[in-house]
């Protein structure tokens, strides 16, 4: 597997001893190079000793010698500047148009370090490959690394909120409708309330903000489901004030949305969380300019105090009524959400966008005081021994479970190589 040798390679993890080329020639590593994630040799700028004679340049990394001409390096000029091949298996040798022989060495990792990977990576019974050693790491170890990661994933949900400015044309108010949009939908249901707001210009909603009905036909028409066969009165109210505002406006309810509603609480219903949307909106949507001025997670919370009324009252949906049914739209769980999802990327955003650092910084002040999440990936740390003292470092749980152990990158996971170094060394 070449891409746990350039591992082994890239941090020194063969076995002590002298190394040699298959030619029997000393090799004395200098510089391991720069290791390269493009097309072109392994390392750059690699320095070795072999024999006498000192060289610099590049290093080519392949499981089998013959590698090399399988993958077509005789015939690229690229690998012309190669000044040491290694391999696993000296199964050839390799050389240059020229003619002249490239050294080779045989990596001597551990002799079961390629089968302990194996295990750790191939770990079927737990959802974390370092489930079992992973509370004996030091806590600052492990504490670094999640702080690392909650910066990288706050960072990408802003750079998220700058792709939506951009398509919105500068407008931050609509980048700031969608963004809550897609928050609405709770991950499952996130690209379909996306679709929905972003096909709906802001001014249109403005325009119509002292409605609710008409701003609740605007989004259950455009989100297609009006459509449905068999409908109370209100919604036959609702199907005739959206083909009035399609005929005025020229809108269309847009296709395969998808939406999905198995298994899933009846406070999370699009229905329910579209009609929510619609009452942030009523009276004029200036969402960004109040966030700007939270200072606290009481008065981020605050934002997202809704109440529905009328029809929504008693209705998770389009259904029969349900008795005894609260009129706030959202629970203090779904609450502290958005203020993750929606508050806290765009501070962050804005103050990038601005200069403004101390936005910034209140967007991560956020964080840290508001609870930590619960979910099936923060329990997976949490049964490991790693504490969620916060939102800050659930979220760098989240990030760390979806880009590292569900794709199993543990070379790439300061953790991991933790681990896989300790068991690398004899």
């Amino acid at each position: 597997m070449e891409e746990l040798m350039q591992y082994v390679w890239h941090h020194r993890l063969w076995l002590a001893g002298d190394l040699r080329t298959v030619d029997g020639e000393t090799v004395a590593v200098i510089d391991v190079g720069q290791l390269n994630r493009d097309a072109g040799p392994d390392f750059f700028n690699a320095k070795v000793r072999i024999g006498d004679r000192f060289w610099c340049g590049n290093v080519e990394i392949h499981t089998r010698a013959s590698d090399w001409y399988r993958h077509g390096h005789q015939d690229n000029r690229a690998y012309d500047s190669v000044i040491l091949h290694v391999v696993e298996v000296n199964d050839c040798r390799v050389s240059r148009p020229d003619g002249h022989v490239i050294p080779q060495i045989v990596l001597p990792t551990a002799r079961d370090f390629a089968e302990r990977y194996g295990r750790f990576v191939n770990n079927s019974a737990n959802q974390l490959a370092c489930v079992g050693s992973i509370n004996g790491l030091p806590p600052v170890l492990v504490r670094s690394w999640l702080d690392s990661l909650a910066f990288e994933r706050l960072h990408t949900k802003a750079d998220a909120v700058d792709e939506r400015l951009q398509r919105c044309n500068g407008d931050w108010e609509q980048a700031t409708f969608i963004t809550l949009a897609r928050a609405m939908g709770a991950g499952i249901n996130g690209d379909a309330f996306e679709r929905v707001a972003a096909s709906l210009p802001l001014r249109l909603l403005h325009k119509h903000s002292d409605s609710l009905l008409t701003l609740e036909a605007f989004l259950f028409g455009q989100a297609g489901l009006l459509e449905a066969p068999g409908a109370d009165g209100y919604v036959e109210h609702l199907r005739r004030e959206y083909a009035f505002l399609c005929n005025k406006f020229g809108l269309k309810p847009l296709e395969h949305l998808g939406w999905r509603m198995s298994r899933m609480r009846p406070a999370s219903f699009p229905h329910r969380r579209l009609a929510a949307l619609a009452a942030m909106t009523y009276g004029g949507f200036s969402l960004l300019r109040r966030i700007l001025d939270v200072d606290n997670e009481s008065r981020a919370r605050e934002l997202f105090d809704v109440t529905l009324c009328g029809y929504w009252v008693d209705h998770f949906n389009f259904a029969a009524p349900t008795p005894s049914l609260r009129p706030v739209a959202l629970g203090r769980g779904t609450v502290d959400m958005l203020v993750i999802n929606v508050v806290v990327p765009l501070m962050m955003a804005y103050g990038r966008h601005t200069g403004d650092d101390s936005l910034q910084d209140r967007a991560v002040d956020l964080l840290e005081h508001l609870p930590g999440e619960n979910n099936r990936f923060i329990r997976h740390f949490v049964d490991a021994g790693i504490a969620c003292p916060n939102a800050l470092i659930s979220q760098a749980m989240i990030h760390l479970h979806r880009q590292y152990c569900d794709v199993r990158k543990c070379l790439y996971c300061r953790i991991g190589h933790r681990l896989l170094a300790a068991q690398a060394r004899p």
